[in-house]
């Protein structure tokens, strides 16, 4: 446990050092909100869908964990190519600490995203429900551990940081477009809709949704099944590949 909390604590701090790093990574998440919502949110009414801004925000919290969630991978390779992993390696722990205590890690850091993308939805007028706040934490961290874990998968098989972006690159805009965080999934064709069903994240934007402002497709406790089960799967498949890490 106290390798665990090490490497924990190791990530989280290197986030909280990284002042441009936090900056940085809000960009995205605030231009979404403040484009799309008073964009297209006038549109989205007119059309009967009620307030955009309601609908949007918990998929672009969802997005910014996803972003940070999915590219802490890429400190595995970085930490390979210094050294660092190496020295981590032969250290008198399992590997599957070292992988469990990196990967809470990068949860905590996507879900702080989360919180802080959520905080700046509130100043520029998402309004939600308080009451179910444990619940939304439980779902950022179901999603962060999600794909944290995919993350430290891919990551695991990987040598060069170039390959690992173009392969996030490749993953997250199906990811995030395919979710339902930024137009609804009731009216897409079959085939597409038969897509969004096997996205992890449309769940997590799902149960999202239905613990900030009471809306949801497929039911809150259906939602967090299906993203315990999927973060389970992934932990196992990246503590796989982690073990079989050479270098």
């Amino acid at each position: 446990m106290n390798a665990i909390y090490i490497l924990w604590l190791r990530q989280v701090k290197r986030y909280f050092r990284s002042k441009s790093r936090i900056i940085g990574s809000l960009g995205q998440p605030f231009l979404f909100l403040v484009a799309l919502s008073f964009g297209l949110g006038p549109i989205f009414q007119k059309a009967g869908g009620g307030n955009y801004m309601e609908f949007l925000a918990p998929g672009v919290i969802a997005m910014g964990i996803l972003f940070t969630a999915l590219f802490s991978g890429i400190e595995i390779i970085w930490d390979k190519q210094f050294g660092f992993l190496k020295e981590t390696l032969v250290a008198p722990v399992t590997r599957i600490e070292i992988m469990i205590g990196r990967t809470l890690g990068g949860a905590t850091i996507s879900m702080i995203q989360g919180i802080i993308v959520l905080i700046i939805a509130a100043f520029i007028g998402f309004t939600f429900s308080y009451t179910d706040a444990v619940v939304t934490l439980a779902f950022m961290f179901l999603v962060a551990i999600i794909f944290t874990a995919l993350g430290t998968a891919i990551a695991s098989m990987l040598e060069d940081m170039q390959g690992f972006q173009l392969i996030m690159n490749f993953l997250v805009m199906p990811i995030f477009f395919f979710s339902g965080a930024l137009f609804p999934l009731n009216d897409l064709p079959e085939s597409l809709r038969l897509v969004t069903k096997f996205n992890p994240l449309s769940y997590g934007v799902d149960g999202l949704r239905g613990a900030l402002v009471g809306s949801s497709n497929y039911g809150i406790g259906f939602d967090f099944m299906i993203l315990a089960i999927t973060s389970a799967v992934l932990l196992l498949i990246g503590g796989y590949l982690f073990s079989k890490i050479e270098i």
